[in-house]
Formats: C-alpha cells, sequence, structure tokens
C-alpha cells in the first residue's frame, strides 16, 4: 500500500456503468480538491455534449457522478501536473485491484497515456479494446485536457455515452 496520500479522492461504488480514469490530477484540479478543474479542460463540458449528464455540471459536482451510474479516478493518484512531470507515482496494480472490486462496466481512459501504463503497452487505440478486467471491458478516449487540442474528437465520448446506456 502506498504511504503517499492521494492527491484526490476516487468517486467509486459499486454499479457503475463507467469509471473514467485519468493519467493524474492536474495542477488546478490539485489545488482545488476537484478533478477535471483546469479552466482549459473539456470534461465537464463534454460529459454534458456527449449526454452523459442532463445539464452541464461543474468539477465541484464531482462527488454526484454515482447517481448517474459513473465514477471516478487516475493511475496516478499520489502525483498531480502534467504527464511529462509526473515521476512514478503510476500504480496499474492498484487500478487492477479498484476495478476487480467495484467492477465497472466499462473502465474509460480518458487519454492514451493511462491506458498505454495501465496495459504496458507502446501504442493503443481509441474505442473499445479487447482487453477486460474480468467482466469490465476497456475504452480509449481523446484525452479532454486544453494541453491536447490537436487529438481532440467528441464523436468518440459520445459513442462510449452510447454504448454505456
Amino acid at each position: 500500500m502506498r504511504s503517499k496520500p492521494y492527491v484526490l479522492p476516487d468517486v467509486l461504488t459499486h454499479g457503475l456503468r463507467i469509471v473514467f480514469c485519468g493519467s493524474a490530477a492536474g495542477t488546478k484540479s490539485a489545488q482545488l480538491g476537484m478533478p477535471y478543474a483546469g479552466p482549459g479542460n473539456k470534461f465537464w463540458p463534454t460529459l454534458y455534449a456527449a449526454g452523459f449528464t442532463p445539464t452541464l455540471w461543474q468539477p465541484s459536482d464531482f462527488k454526484k457522478l454515482p447517481t448517474l451510474g459513473y465514477g471516478l479516478t487516475d493511475i496516478n493518484k499520489v502525483e498531480f501536473g502534467m504527464d511529462t512531470q509526473l515521476t512514478d507515482g503510476d500504480d496499474p496494480d492498484e487500478l487492477r485491484r479498484k476495478i476487480v472490486t467495484y467492477q465497472p462496466r466499462i473502465l474509460a481512459f480518458t487519454a492514451k497515456r493511462p491506458a498505454m501504463t495501465f496495459l504496458a503497452r507502446k501504442k493503443v487505440e481509441y474505442g473499445f479494446l479487447d482487453d477486460t478486467v474480468g467482466a469490465t471491458r476497456i475504452y480509449v478516449l481523446p484525452s479532454p485536457s486544453g494541453r491536447a487540442g490537436s487529438f481532440w474528437d467528441i464523436a468518440k465520448w459520445r459513442a462510449l455515452a452510447e454504448a454505456a446506456q
């Protein structure tokens, strides 16, 4: 078990349709104590635009996600910042234990980096992968980070929202 405290709490419970998993909390998210809180991050607007939430939620609403069947975690719970700043906090085994424990229908990585780290691969594609964790399917989304704009495509988010219904 880790001795460092989590930067942000997990939002996990049994019976979830989707657990969204990022790399680590961004700097602004860590400062505010709310996930995907950076000013350029598209996570919350995308949840609404893709049909996951009935209205536009704010980062402060994150604890309400399970009421809609969604959860949140990161592959690196003990560091924060841009992916290039992360050093040694990635913990694929801990993430796997969480998924085995809570058994969501889908584990959706909110970028390629955490998916590649989790699967120990140098490359993954967007969309559903053939890999599973027990009965939990794995899906890779384009990053909602403002710094990943050249890779942005809401279509994969909308496809996941449809698949989760």
